[in-house]
């Protein structure tokens, strides 16, 4: 051989392999990667694919990793059930555009199926988001994929990796961990995003919740608390007629962040690489205490980590089982529900939204509306807005009992939790006037008012120089007798009922008894919409509040006065 033909040969040679040892991407149907030490690398450098043996095994996968990370961090393998013992190991793509891993005697112990058929050569290539690809050598769509990694995960998922359905296709893309540092086989763990009417993330060990991240809110999942709006990271989360998943992204793309599926206390870590010590740092994780076990507390039990014990019942609700630290049986309400529009609500502020499995959700209702639905249905057990943004908007409805609800010191979400009118009263020291008209002979129960509606609570002032009655006058001689209805209330509340009532309380309290109605004409005008009502007079009891109070400056002159002052009860 001449020095010529040496010289071709070495250079074919070379540029053989540096197509596999320096930046190559991709190959093609006549190319294979073997257990060799060669591998692809994406184009910026960030990912490689090739053989390896995890922790201490012996065993040899298909898997790809952070080229630049010097520990060495797997984050999909394909074989991962049907590892080869030796290094005999061979990917390549067959004739008809499948991805197999081959093993001695060429035995498949791995392939991946295209459903779609190749119009030209199937080339495999690995690109810079981690994502490995078969797809058409001469297509210009690069997200037109034959096949492609990112819909069958492993244990992590990398940015803009989508987690939940394909809904056209009935694809599942759901995590697995790891079984141990030495063995990728599935583990006992999983996570995915499960579909019902108001879908969220779930994480399961075998068939058995073990972790929900509560419910889409339109910011973020209610459970996770500690992923909020951040410079860095971002969430998303879509739901339509064609897809349902959940993604993150990366803002700061000098950030290397993932999200892993663990076989350990902490089952799911998001993790960011530090240069500086070259080492992982947990970002977030999940379970992150007691209260994060699904359904520790049982149906109706409140799970708040400052108590002790820290499974509580709901205002309203005791206990079921007799031994209070068995909480497995959860809590059962202190009075039976009518079952009918005679129930009412409570509103529960902070709370992680109950397990959404029986649950149904709107986007078009509003509050009132959402609350009206529920009420009609005696089934329903709670309701809230589906999206928490801004004032509110959308309408989430439960059914049947309440599990896996823990309670926030400084966020969560509202939650109405149905309850019988008899139990309606105070909640959180704030009293609320459940208010019936009051047929009197005296003056002095002139300020209550208003048939089946709530009013002001104790915190919320008047007029500093009325009374609650003549407020009530002032504001319907104004046409603002809705603004004696709580806000709170107001949404919720039927106006023309309201209004109605008020007309009613005010024509009880004329100054003349004989303009006064009687009990049998309050009954009807309550029970009937076309009653017509007769216009209200100035009620007869418009003491200010500073009337009622004592003058200092005038004192008896006596050291023992008798003042009795009797007066005629005039009744209707």
């Amino acid at each position: 051989m001449d020095i010529r033909s040496f010289l071709f040969i070495s250079f074919k040679l070379l540029c053989f392999f540096y197509e596999f040892s320096y930046a190559s991407d991709t190959i093609s149907s006549s190319q294979s990667i073997g257990d060799d030490g060669r591998t692809l690398v994406s184009e910026d450098g960030t990912f490689e694919l090739g053989f390896f043996s995890p922790g201490s095994s012996k065993n040899r996968y298909v898997g790809i990793w952070y080229k630049n990370i010097p520990v060495k961090t797997v984050v999909w393998v394909a074989n991962r059930v049907n590892p080869i013992n030796d290094s005999s190991g061979l990917l390549v793509i067959n004739s008809t555009g499948s991805l197999l891993v081959l093993s001695q005697n060429k035995t498949v112990v791995w392939s991946a199926n295209s459903t779609k058929e190749a119009k030209s050569l199937v080339v495999l290539q690995l690109l810079n988001s981690g994502n490995l690809v078969l797809r058409d050598e001469q297509t210009d769509d690069l997200g037109s994929y034959l096949w492609q990694s990112f819909d069958y995960p492993s244990d992590t998922l990398l940015p803009e990796m989508k987690l939940g359905w394909d809904l056209k296709t009935g694809l599942e893309r759901r995590l697995s961990s790891w079984k141990s540092l030495d063995d990728p086989s599935p583990g006992d763990f999983t996570m995915g995003v499960q579909i019902q009417d108001n879908p969220e993330v779930v994480i399961w060990k075998g068939s058995n919740k073990f972790f929900r991240t509560g419910l889409w809110n339109g910011l973020r999942f209610g459970g996770l608390m500690s992923i909020l709006p951040n410079p860095v990271f971002g969430v998303n989360f879509v739901s339509n007629e064609d897809e349902l998943y959940f993604t993150f992204n990366v803002k700061d793309k000098s950030v290397i962040s993932i999200i892993v599926m663990n076989q350990t206390r902490y089952l799911q870590e998001q993790l960011t690489w530090s240069e500086t010590t070259q080492s992982w740092n947990v970002y977030s994780y999940m379970p992150r205490d007691h209260c994060d076990n699904y359904g520790l507390c049982g149906a109706y039990g409140n799970c708040i980590t400052t108590r002790s014990p820290i499974c509580q019942c709901f205002e309203g609700f005791k206990p079921k089982s007799i031994g209070y630290m068995d909480w497995s049986q959860g809590c059962i309400r202190n009075k039976p529900l009518n079952y009918s529009k005679l129930d009412g609500f409570i509103k529960f502020d902070g709370l992680k939204w109950p397990d959404a499995t029986h649950s149904w959700v709107n986007s078009s209702m509003n509050l009132r509306q959402c609350r009206e639905k529920c009420l009609d249905n005696p089934s329903c057990m709670a309701y809230t807005n589906s999206d928490i943004r801004g004032e509110g908007s959308g309408c989430a409805m439960w059914f049947g009992d309440l599990i896996d609800i823990r309670q926030y010191s400084d966020s969560g979400q509202d939650l109405y939790i149905r309850m019988s009118a008899s139990e309606l009263g105070t909640k959180d020291g704030t009293k609320m006037k459940i208010v019936v008209i009051v047929v009197t002979t005296t003056a002095t129960v002139a300020g209550v008012l208003i048939v089946g509606c709530y009013i002001y609570k104790s915190k919320k002032k008047l007029d500093n120089n009325l009374s609650l009655t003549g407020h009530a006058w002032k504001l319907w001689e104004e046409g603002k007798a809705l603004d004696l209805i709580d806000p709170f209330f107001r949404e919720s509340c039927n106006a023309s009922e309201a209004i109605r009532c008020i007309h009613i309380s005010l024509l009880c309290m004329e100054q003349q008894a004989d303009d006064r109605p009687t009990m049998s004409f309050v009954v009807l005008m309550l029970g009937s919409e076309t009653a017509l009502l007769p216009q209200p007079k100035q009620p007869g009891f418009l003491m200010d509040r500073k009337s009622l109070e004592p003058d200092p400056s005038s004192k008896p002159q006596c050291s023992s006065c008798n003042e009795v002052t009797i007066s005629l009860l005039d009744a209707r």
